[in-house]
């Protein structure tokens, strides 16, 4: 067993018996006694347990106060050392994700984590110079921005606030209803009720000036409805009208995307010549055409013609930046 389970095994032979000989715990815990004396010494000195050595009989107990037994609890979550390095990697991601707003809520966890550690073989540091999380095409986010919309979600207010659109770079002022917060691809991004355009609406953050909370409480909209709207799309956009992509990957490009999980609802086969064939649904086709076009010669769109029309076109205008070959 780990450290965290002899010392629950530890404090569970105490709470069973008024007093237990040193020999047993020895061969309970399967340890030295060297290595039991470390336990006791890092319950007492950094869990406050209250264990007291009783010479005459050679064991411990709880030490009672005020002929009561003394009440002690181990704290209510602890991890083994696969579960501390997984969530050691977590913190690194939410380290990654940038909002202020976590910090505060982080770091109880951080100590928490940095105390287990202690348990196991490595220290804090060299766990995190093992772990690596690298954010790509990540987007700074505006100072403060991502506090008060979080903020404003959580409390189920509505929030003000300009927008400049990332495509038409048109500028409007917007009263929304937030209803979630989207973490995808290394970008935050809040889906809201638009009060202005009468539905739901995407907003990314890193577009998001001059954030307002208002005294209006956010009307909701329930997730269903939420995953509809938003969700049936393909990536980050939205849209009712819902259209369906083939894709037929290489046999060689099969061998990794055949692993992926392009959208929830997709629906893929291997075809007998070893293609990796891949049905997607789709409103907008912006963020899959450069999915398709990222994996050049090793896929062909086969349907609809309009996506393979607009694929086709791209190609022809970027094979003309580098001239006739």
């Amino acid at each position: 067993m780990d450290r965290t389970e002899r010392f629950y095994k530890i404090d569970r032979l105490l709470r069973q018996n008024a007093f237990v000989p040193i020999g047993r715990f020895l061969d309970d815990l399967e340890v030295s006694r060297a290595t039991f004396k470390r336990d006791i010494e890092y319950m007492r000195s950094r869990l406050h347990a209250p264990i007291t050595w009783d010479r005459e009989r050679n064991g411990y107990c709880f030490e009672a106060k005020e002929e009561e037994p003394a009440r002690y609890e181990l704290p209510g979550i602890w991890f083994n050392a696969s579960e501390v390095y997984a969530l050691l990697a977590m913190e690194q991601l939410l380290e990654q994700m940038q909002p202020g707003i976590l910090a505060p809520r982080l770091a109880p966890l951080r100590a928490r984590l940095a105390q287990l550690l202690e348990t196991v073989d490595d220290s804090p540091e060299e766990v995190r110079q093992r772990i690596r999380v690298l954010p790509i095409a990540s987007r700074p986010l505006p100072e403060g921005e991502f506090e008060l919309i979080a903020h404003a979600l959580l409390k189920r207010r509505r929030v003000s606030f300009t927008y400049q659109a990332r495509t038409t770079d048109d500028v409007t002022t917007r009263t929304v209803s937030p209803q979630r917060l989207v973490h995808y691809r290394d970008n935050w991004y809040l889906d809201a009720w638009c009060h202005m355009r009468k539905g739901l609406r995407s907003f990314s953050v890193d577009r998001i000036r001059d954030a307002e909370a208002a005294d209006e409480a956010a009307i909701d909209v329930p997730p269903a409805e939420l995953d509809k709207v938003l969700g049936s799309g393909y990536g980050i956009f939205s849209g009712a009208n819902v259209q369906w992509a083939t894709l037929q990957f290489s046999a060689r490009a099969a061998r990794w995307v055949s692993a992926e999980t392009w959208h929830p609802q997709q629906r893929s086969h291997v075809d007998v010549e070893g293609r990796y064939v891949l049905e997607i649904p789709y409103s907008d086709d912006r963020e899959l055409i450069m999915d398709i076009l990222r994996h050049g010669a090793d896929v062909e769109v086969v349907a609809p013609d309009v996506l393979k029309n607009k694929v086709r076109d791209t190609l022809r205008a970027a094979s003309r930046l580098y001239g006739k070959t």
